[in-house]
């Protein structure tokens, strides 16, 4: 009975070595992002940060809790389940903080792509990861699907949202008011 109860798990263990090892990289490489908010000419605000850069460092972590928690030697799917489930909680509940953030926030204004990649797809993944929990004993094999998804869902919005602020930041995003948004317009020959 336990070999089967495995048997779900071990199938996806190269999935996860690579999703997980995915997560841990880019992990670091937003320690990079944030770097280079650091030495940029104004500062983004600490609120900017906690609404649209530590939620990618989160979501990064995530995957890479989920990996671990998938490769972990468990006894049976009840455990992994409620591991599972309370990962899924947390980032639904830590999705709604960040949606509050992002509107508290006034040093920028975001647009519709910002609310989608920061707050809706997020939440979904988080949601998914969660119903997937609860139906992870009943159904594994389709359950398991969907938490890999929702893995695959939360690096490929790390991805965008790091992808997101560094070039934010390259063309100027953070410039202070007295520079003009274009300085081909001022004679740059470039």
């Amino acid at each position: 009975m336990e070999q089967a109860a495995q048997s779900p798990l071990i199938a996806w263990e190269s999935f996860y070595v690579i999703v997980g090892s995915s997560g841990a990289a880019l992990t670091g490489l937003q320690f990079v992002v944030i770097a280079l908010i650091a030495e940029s000419k104004t500062r983004s605000s600490a609120r900017q940060i906690d609404a649209f850069g530590t939620p990618t460092i989160v979501h990064f972590c995530a995957v890479l809790l989920v990996s671990a928690i998938l490769s972990a030697p468990w006894q049976g799917l009840s455990r992994v389940s409620l591991a599972l489930g309370v990962c899924g909680l947390a980032g639904v509940v830590y999705g709604v903080i960040v949606v509050r953030r992002a509107r508290s926030q006034t040093g920028y204004r975001p647009v519709l792509e910002d609310w989608l990649w920061h707050s809706v797809f997020p939440l979904g993944a988080y949601a998914l990861l969660l119903i997937a929990a609860v139906a992870l004993r009943s159904y594994p094999q389709r359950a398991l699907f969907v938490v890999g998804g929702s893995a695959l869902m939360l690096l490929v919005i790390g991805i965008h949202n790091a992808w997101d602020t560094v070039t934010y930041i390259a063309v100027g995003g953070f410039q202070t008011p007295k520079e003009p948004e274009d300085q081909g317009e001022a004679g740059d020959p470039s």
